[in-house]
């Protein structure tokens, strides 16, 4: 294993069969941004407990996730889980929002068009002249929204050829868990650049969603001023997969569960969300 800080393992390690990467923001950026310069199909998700419980309760979709490039601890519990697990020692998790930010600051460093890709037309209409007040050099190739709908015949290829025609380096996705993976992993054999599932960061940033207070972050609080903020729709995910992770966390500490990953996925997928 190499380090990317002292006493750091990195690499790819086992959180209940799916395989998340012992990173840190600077690592995870750096990663990120090379392939972009090399024009090299990369992908990337951020993982909070619903992302991973998303492969637990789908073998189909966890080797869609155990083939991505770069799956970072996005929720304080999976930092947990790598570190309990496998002796990580990650000090910090890699926040979607965050290493969105991180990344698209070194794009407008070096010159590197983003294409944001999904969440809706008023969203991205705020989402845009925020991310250029932060960024004054950034140069965004294009905007799309979702369609809200199942792909159709022919579709993959034509969004690929306007992500491609529009001269962007790296591809942001937002289009919700696990919608998000799905899109990238069939759009990665299609783009020769990095594609970033990045969650909830559309909103984020477009100032439409609040982040909660550090100590919130800190203690993994998170979900509960996500759930304060969106019971009618999150409810279900916080209140039934967060134990359901911690039971399965702790049967794979003590052994009762082997938690078998599996092979990465190379089969396409046919219809998807976009």
């Amino acid at each position: 294993m190499t380090a990317t800080g002292a006493g750091v393992r990195q690499g790819k390690h086992n959180v209940l069969g799916v395989l998340v990467d012992a990173t840190d923001y600077a690592t995870a950026t750096a990663q990120i941004i090379e392939a972009a310069r090399e024009q090299r199909g990369f992908a990337v998700t951020a993982l909070a407990v619903h992302g991973v419980m998303t492969g637990v309760e789908d073998p189909a979709h966890n080797a869609r996730l155990n083939s991505f490039d770069l799956v970072t601890p996005d929720g304080q519990p999976v930092r947990w889980a790598l570190n309990v697990l496998h002796r990580a020692g990650l000090t910090d998790r890699v926040y979607g929002p965050s290493l969105t930010l991180k990344v698209v600051e070194q794009a407008a460093a070096e010159g590197l068009p983003i294409y944001l890709y999904g969440s809706t037309d008023p969203v991205l209409e705020r989402l845009v002249p925020a991310l250029q007040g932060m960024f004054p050099a950034l140069k965004i190739a294009g905007v799309e929204a979702s369609k809200f709908r199942r792909s159709q015949p022919g579709e993959p290829e034509a969004i690929a050829d306007r992500i491609k025609a529009s001269g962007a380096r790296i591809v942001l996705v937002g289009l919700g868990c696990p919608r998000q993976e799905i899109f990238t992993y069939a759009m990665r054999p299609l783009l020769d650049m990095p594609l970033l599932a990045v969650g909830a960061a559309f909103d984020y940033h477009a100032g439409l969603l609040k982040n909660p207070p550090a100590w919130m972050q800190k203690y993994a609080l998170e979900w509960l001023w996500r759930l304060g903020l969106e019971p009618k729709r999150l409810w279900k995910r916080y209140i039934l997969l967060n134990p359901a992770y911690l039971s399965r966390l702790g049967a794979q500490k003590l052994g009762l569960w082997k938690a078998t990953p599996p092979a990465p996925a190379t089969e396409p997928v046919r219809e998807f969300a976009v």
